[in-house]
């Protein structure tokens, strides 16, 4: 999930351009439009394209979710940043993008995608072998492009609505099918995990510095957009782009 949300990410500062749409008022001379309009007016606002059921829920986790970021998460990615050298930041992040490779590539053929998920299996092997366990990602340097298909995805592809908005704790964004699909990436992620043959502690490690390495590799900051209207603007983005995701 994290990888889908850094990924839409990076469409935020275009998108939060938008303002809400609104019908303006006609000269009494101007023709009318050629469109029949509704009479309700809110019919015509961006953000009214999805129903939020759980917006008290929702807002109220978004709002902790930007408490949790600004005092606990930040400080300590910032702090992992300082003493942790770049290109050993790069191995990380390589790393764990490397064992995502295996959700990927099952759910792409979960999807009839045979060359997505050869091309993730071509990256999976060569990263892992010639790219030492995934620390260096050569698989892109030779033309093997990074693909991403979550279980979320696969349920989309297999005609399963969305559901309602649904934002999670420390995570963000997603929906009650994403949500759902989240579980199964993360039982495909630790099945790789466990066959490191690590002992507790260490996946305990392991999966610390997998949400750091996760969060520093996210540009967003909660509240930094200046609108007044971010957590519309965050929802109907993620809406959007997961719908892209299915249909392509």
């Amino acid at each position: 999930m994290l990888k889908v949300f850094n990924q839409f990410i990076v469409l935020l500062c275009c998108f939060l351009m938008i303002a809400c749409s609104a019908v303006p008022q006609l000269e009494s001379n101007a023709i009318a439009p050629i469109v029949q309009l509704p009479d309700n007016h809110e019919d015509l606002g961006v953000m009214s394209a999805y129903t939020d059921p759980w917006e008290g829920f929702n807002r109220r986790m978004y709002y902790f979710n930007a408490k949790a970021d600004e005092y606990v998460i930040l400080p300590v990615v910032t702090g992992y940043q300082k003493i942790t050298p770049d290109v050993v930041q790069r191995s990380i992040n390589n790393f764990f993008s490397n064992l995502d490779e295996i959700s990927t590539f099952i759910n792409s053929l979960l999807q009839f995608k045979l060359s997505v998920a050869g091309e993730t299996l071509a990256r999976f092997t060569l990263n892992s072998t010639v790219g030492l366990a995934g620390l260096f990602d050569v698989a892109t340097q030779i033309g093997f492009a990074e693909q991403n298909e979550d279980f979320g995805q696969t349920l989309g592809y297999w005609g399963v609505d969305a559901g309602p908005y649904l934002v999670l704790p420390l995570l963000g964004p997603s929906s009650l099918r994403d949500a759902t699909g989240l579980v199964f990436d993360n039982l495909v992620f630790q099945q790789a995990v466990d066959e490191l043959g690590l002992d507790t502690d260490e996946e305990l490690l392991m999966s610390v510095i997998d949400g750091i390495d996760a969060r520093a590799s996210l540009p967003f900051r909660y509240y930094a957009s200046g609108s007044a209207f971010e957590y519309e603007h965050l929802k109907l983005l993620y809406k959007k782009y997961r719908e892209i995701q299915v249909a392509r």
